[in-house]
């Protein structure tokens, strides 16, 4: 969507609701920063999958003697010059800790999916919101446009009928006053407009200068939504009482880590080294001979010792340190088993809420749907009486003006059906997923 406006500059971005939420599940930095967070865990998993590989280490050094150790007085031994290479292999074989933090870093892995999951329920819940507020604003405006254009038209025929002597003054400036009540109405909405794109555009991570418009009316989702109405009581997906237990089972582990400290380690390791040292001067000794050779025969003495073995570890005492930790684990599993208690029963209580707040809702958006038939069908009669010089102004302003708050209200009343029933979805945990191909 952004690089269509980027390269086009002009005209208008059309936007459906599907649209919309794939473009802000895409480009919202909320949800981008959620889905670096689960990468970032994959690379602490590998982390500690690597400690299980094995370690391989090189070095290298060379020694100048200042002065060499001396035997007895006089007699000194080894080289001037000492060259030492060596490599070195370990390989752990029995390691309980890295094992269990294997499994405590898939369930952080997993807390990471459920983070996100909760970012992008809680930016679907904000964007339906978002796009609804925008056709509110649209559908006042459109209503109150309505109003003006028929109320236009009382004044017209008004005049014509004062300036033929069949009509009052009175009425004529009355119709004139209700017509210069609606234009603040209008501008009023006009802004309000303005503001909920913003809005929008700001889930959409669209930039400011880019103009957009929303597609359908209140009317089409209020009816996908009815149609589509089936209110459970089922919370198990909640992402608040999901993350609290996975944050459970994380303290599991660590307790289970804690407890795999006590146990011993073992580990194979292998080392290799090549050393060279200079022959010491021990002609005067040994006759010229080193070792049985004559020491002109190389300067330097090569050895290679190989070494390998195994090594185990056993904790024996720490000083309580480690019963102390299990303690601290404990404390904060009860503690998280009597918040995760409380956040069921609040989180039970609030779809509760959200179900009757719907019906209410609904019989509210129905009941004004009916309100607005009554009204239109009062405004005509009133219309037809005052140009058959039956009625009188005040009879049709009064008219006008209660079809168009009923109108007014029955917007209002599907708005708060529709977000109220997105807050509902979302205290569910349930998730949108929108079809790719279908908004491309």
């Amino acid at each position: 969507a952004q690089e269509q406006s980027t390269a086009a500059n002009v005209g208008t971005l059309s936007l459906s609701l599907d649209e919309a939420i794939e473009i802000a599940l895409t480009d919202n930095p909320t949800v981008k920063v959620a889905n670096l967070e689960i990468e970032r865990y994959d690379y602490v998993r590998k982390q500690v999958v690597s400690s299980l590989y094995p370690q391989v280490d090189a070095s290298a050094q060379y020694s100048l003697a200042i002065r060499r150790q001396e035997m007895a007085e006089g007699l000194s031994f080894g080289g001037k010059n000492t060259f030492n290479f060596a490599g070195t292999v370990s390989l752990p074989i029995f390691v309980p800790a890295i094992y269990r933090q294997m499994k405590m870093t898939r369930t952080q892995m997993e807390t990471a999916v459920e983070s996100a999951r909760t970012t992008r329920i809680d930016l679907v819940a904000a964007v339906r919101s978002a796009y609804y507020n925008v056709l509110l604003a649209e559908q006042s405006l459109s209503v109150l446009n309505e109003a003006i254009t028929t109320t236009q038209r009382v004044v017209d025929n008004t005049r014509n009928l004062y300036e033929n002597g069949l009509a009052a003054e009175y009425d004529y400036i009355t119709a004139q006053v209700q017509l210069s009540n609606l234009k603040p109405q209008v501008l009023q909405a006009e802004n309000a407009i303005e503001i909920t794109k913003l809005q929008l555009k700001m889930y959409l991570s669209i930039p400011e200068d880019v103009d957009i418009e929303v597609r359908g009316t209140l009317d089409d989702f209020r009816m996908q939504v009815m149609l589509g109405e089936d209110y459970t009581t089922d919370i198990s997906e909640n992402t608040t009482l999901r993350t609290l237990d996975l944050q459970r089972e994380l303290l599991e582990h660590q307790e289970k880590l804690i407890q795999s400290s006590r146990m011993p380690t073992v580990a194979a390791f292998g080392q290799i080294s090549y050393i060279g040292q200079e022959h010491a001067n021990l002609g005067g000794l040994l006759g010229g001979m080193v070792g049985g050779s004559d020491v002109s025969q190389s300067k330097f003495w090569w050895q290679y010792p190989i070494n390998i073995g195994a090594q185990i570890s056993i904790p024996i005492f720490a000083g309580l340190k480690k019963t102390n930790q299990l303690r601290e684990v404990r404390n904060q599993k009860v503690q998280l088993d009597i918040q995760r208690k409380y956040a069921e029963d609040g989180i039970r209580l609030q779809v509760e809420q959200s179900i009757n707040t719907l019906l209410t809702a609904r019989e509210t958006m129905l009941s004004n749907e009916l309100t607005v038939e009554q009204a239109t069908k009062a405004y005509d009669i009133t219309l037809t009486r005052y140009n058959a010089g039956a009625g009188t102004i005040l009879e049709l302003n009064a008219s006008q003006l209660s079809l168009t708050q009923a109108q007014l209200s029955y917007s209002q009343s599907i708005y708060d059906y529709l977000t109220v029933y997105a807050q509902y979805e979302k205290a569910l945990g349930t998730e949108t997923y929108v079809d790719t191909e279908s908004v491309e």
